[in-house]
């Protein structure tokens, strides 16, 4: 019997596969197609190719790490010239990390003390050069006065003054325009009452909450929402960080009027022309039968990260072992917030402390809880947690603001969703899925997406499809917006909305991707082959069986048509390469991509291995 471990580590290694050989294949093709028209595409090409090359990877980070000794070995020394040089190094290492670095002077613990939450000043294994506070303080001044030279801004994330004198610094420089804002996209999930949309409400509106759901207020996108206290939707919300690290809030935080929380918010153009860093939260439902609605925003946000909202008094009950299992099975990093830790007494919340560490640690989910109880911890676990398995759990209360600063420098933090290369590829023709589709008065038809690969700009004209008879037809954009502010161009992995022109609004469907204009178009798939493992079912699966299959922005009824299960019947554990057929219209997908397929709760998750 296969587990879910190896056989997701199969998915990974078929969508690498599968990835790479598509990329290399694309850009083949846009060799060709540059040779037919030399001259200007060549002076585009060289333009395109440099964004992808700044990509920062793991075998920099000794790198960067040699950059600090040297900035800091140049700025002690007292030579007149040393100080340039040591701008000039600056300068570097903030645009190589897009923009923000996180400084560190003085001796630092090791990880594996500081999450384990034992550290002390006679811990083993400190690393870096042991600095007095005065150095420290001399430091502190000098780079201050760099990154302000250099456009930039500093900010002291936190300072230790006792035993191991150590400063954290962050060095940010502000984005040139909104297109370039990075951008961090989170989706918050949990059971019904654990206190999703609260804390958002908490953390982008900076009011505390009154125990009786006031903060929510204004996050809630329908009246039958208001009524009932239950999100039904995806909501968005953003939350922005100025410069300098602090969080963008409204002038009215302090206000207890319910009425005023629900008008006083900052439009997200105002926040967006502020932000150096934007997080973006995706408010998904936790109520059972809003499933559907959540795993479309799991599948088709592509987030960055999942944060699972755990009430203190109720425990991991109900969906939020379902969201947990999903955000596993798509290998999404994992979050969780214990909330209402005021109201909770304190042996209950122990249990449920011990439940969450309980099923963290168990071989489904194999990861290491940390428990953040500083800001030091927030810091260097903010950057690190998905590559080393780890789950940062945060104690909060939205009453009382206990832990929401360590939420709050934690998403400050988090590496944006674009930066990440190895997903969203710059050099790369153009593919946009559409995940939201609306008709605005005077504009016309708008989407909303992510760009998978590639870049678009105002006025490019793209391929729209495929349609029911998996046909593509041509449009124009007219203009583009990202978080409500108006842009010229996106690129690879940001969140862009765009008007289209001459199309109907009828003849836009979510699943739908828009890709550069060719001269064959692609192919609308109805048929494909995939793996999948069957996670749960209570009787047995065989040919015709139907469910719904998420996969992407995709989302639509599947028949299985074929298996290679020596009995022909699949049952909950089994694995088997099936053949899908989708029911209504021919969709754009790929091979490699992941696949979820369920028909009430999740049922099985696979890989299409191939386009039939």
């Amino acid at each position: 019997m296969t587990t879910l471990r190896t056989f997701q580590n199969e998915i990974e290694d078929i969508y690498n596969r599968e990835l790479t050989k598509q990329r290399a294949q694309a850009l083949a093709d846009m060799e060709k197609e540059q040779k037919t028209s030399k001259g200007k595409a060549k002076v585009e090409a060289n333009v395109t190719a440099s964004p992808a090359q700044t990509g920062s990877n793991g075998t920099e980070g000794a790198g960067f790490q040699e950059m600090e000794d040297r900035i800091l070995t140049l700025l002690l020394s007292s030579i007149p010239g040393d100080y340039d040089l040591a701008r000039d190094q600056v300068a570097a290492l903030l645009t190589q990390n897009n923009g923000e670095y996180v400084l560190r002077l003085g001796q630092q613990p090791s990880h594996a003390e500081l999450f384990a939450g034992d550290l002390t000043d006679e811990s083993p294994r400190w690393s870096g050069t042991l600095r007095s506070i005065e150095e420290i303080d001399a430091l502190q001044g000098k780079i201050a006065k760099i990154v302000e030279e250099v456009g930039g801004k500093t900010s002291v994330l936190f300072e230790v003054r006792t035993g191991h004198p150590r400063t954290s610094l962050l060095l940010r420089l502000p984005p040139l325009n909104v297109s370039l804002t990075p951008e961090v996209r989170c989706a918050v999930v949990g059971n019904v009452d654990s206190g999703k949309s609260t804390t958002l409400g908490v953390l982008t509106r900076g009011a505390l909450d009154d125990g009786r759901g006031r903060a929510r207020v204004g996050l809630f996108r329908h009246k039958h929402e208001l009524e009932t206290g239950r999100t039904s939707s995806v909501g968005m919300e953003i939350l922005g960080f100025a410069p300098s690290g602090a969080p963008i809030l409204p002038n009215t935080a302090n206000s207890t009027d319910p009425d005023v929380i629900r008008r006083e918010k900052i439009g997200w153009e105002e926040i967006s022309l502020q932000a150096a860093k934007i997080v973006s939260f995706i408010d998904l439902a936790g109520h059972e039968r809003y499933l559907k609605t959540t795993l479309y925003g799991l599948t088709s946000g592509a987030p960055s990260c999942v944060i699972l909202m755990v009430g203190a008094n109720a425990g991991l009950i109900g969906m939020s072992k379902e969201h947990l299992a999903i955000a596993l099975a798509l290998s999404v990093p994992v979050v969780v917030c214990i909330t209402k830790i005021d109201m909770t007494p304190p042996n209950v919340l122990a249990e449920t402390v011990k439940q969450v560490v309980k099923i963290l640690k168990s071989p489904g989910c194999r990861k290491t809880p940390v428990f953040i109880k500083s800001v030091e911890t927030a810091v260097e676990i903010a950057t690190s947690f998905g590559a080393e398995r780890l789950c940062p759990i945060f104690q909060i209360s939205n009453v009382t603001g206990e832990g929401l600063d360590f939420v709050r420098t934690f998403l400050n933090l988090l590496p944006s969703s674009e930066g990440d290369t190895e997903k969203f590829a710059v050099n790369q023709p153009l593919e946009y899925s559409i995940t939201e589709v609306w008709s605005v008065p005077y504009v016309g038809t708008v989407v909303n997406g992510i760009i998978n690969a590639g870049s678009v700009k105002a006025g490019d004209a793209v391929l729209l499809g495929p349609d029911s008879n998996g046909n593509f037809q041509t449009t124009v954009i007219k203009s583009m917006q990202r978080k409500r502010a108006d842009v010229t161009r996106g690129d690879a992995g940001q969140c862009v909305s765009l008007a289209l022109k001459r199309i109907r609004r009828a003849a836009v469907r979510k699943g739908m991707v828009l890709v550069s204009k060719t001269d064959v178009p692609p192919r609308a798939i109805r048929q494909f082959e995939g793996q999948v493992l069957i996670l749960y079912h209570n009787t047995t699966l065989q040919k015709n069986y139907q469910a719904m299959l998420h996969c992407g922005a995709v989302r639509q009824t599947v028949k299985i048509i074929g298996m290679d299960h020596p009995q022909g019947i699949l049952r909950t554990g089994d694995r088997a390469t099936v053949q899908f057929e989708f029911i209504s219209h021919p969709e754009f997908v790929k091979e490699g991509m992941k696949l979820l397929f369920r028909e009430g709760k999740t049922k099985g998750l696979g890989v299409i291995t191939k386009l039939l």
